[in-house]
């Protein structure tokens, strides 16, 4: 595990930017595509946008980039609570990406019936591959949760599936997850964290006993591929360094 502290949110994304170029560069020269799972919610959305600036956006080869999801919200793309449409509006329309390197995960038909499909479509990348996805980008909330993996939930133990469908109580909505499994069988995972709000969980996860059903963000740990996590000072901030 690899430990990066920014100063601050906006540091984080600038850094972050330069490390994913990088590191896309430096991957494509062996192979002919990148496979990026992308996360959700309000924290990458500056990253998405500085992406869609110079230099990334000429140096970055996005017809060779192909794009899938961490989880999905199981509600309309015309919602703004869409993981999908986010990703759209910030960087995929942007810098134009191919609807064929685009791999959403539908919410136009059961969520069940979502999950099986997009596990069939991971299963056709990537089930002669030595690792999944090239990158995996997640987030994690203050309670300790990744992807759709909440603490005290059936899904954190679920050891077979890469996708899954549940009801989430909490929210009154279906979610569509990858699963641990999945993403560690990645070549790499980059966590995003800001914020003191998340600085004794950020502890716990990193430095603290292994308790995946109170803190399912311990779950990813990358069999043979590397793990990054990208914070800001405030939620470094009970780390002991």
């Amino acid at each position: 595990m690899e430990l990066h502290i920014a100063k601050n949110t906006q540091e984080l994304s600038e850094n972050l930017a330069a490390w994913i170029s990088n590191y896309i560069q430096e991957v494509l020269q062996d192979q002919p595509i990148f496979t990026w799972a992308l996360s959700g919610g309000s924290t990458p959305k500056a990253l998405y946008t500085l992406l869609t600036k110079e230099p990334y956006k000429l140096m970055i080869p996005w017809n060779r980039i192909h794009f899938f999801w961490g989880d999905e919200r199981a509600v309309p793309f015309e919602d703004e609570r869409n993981n999908a449409r986010m990703a759209y509006e910030t960087l995929l329309d942007v810098v134009g990406v191919p609807s064929e390197n685009i791999n959403v995960m539908r919410t136009d038909i059961e969520p069940e019936a979502a999950a099986a499909e997009y596990e069939a479509i991971l299963k056709k990348y990537f089930e002669e591959g030595d690792t999944t996805f090239d990158l995996v980008l997640l987030g994690m909330g203050d309670d300790g949760h990744t992807l759709s993996l909440f603490p005290g939930l059936p899904i954190v133990h679920e050891k077979k599936a890469w996708v899954k469908a549940f009801f989430l109580k909490a929210q009154d909505m279906f979610r569509i997850t990858l699963t641990a499994p999945v993403v560690n069988e990645a070549a790499c995972v980059v966590f995003m964290a800001t914020g003191s709000g998340k600085a004794l969980t950020l502890k716990s996860v990193i430095e603290g006993d292994f308790d995946a059903e109170k803190y399912p963000s311990q779950l990813i740990r990358p069999q043979e591929g590397e793990l990054h996590w990208f914070v800001d000072e405030a939620a470094a901030g009970a780390l002991e360094m």
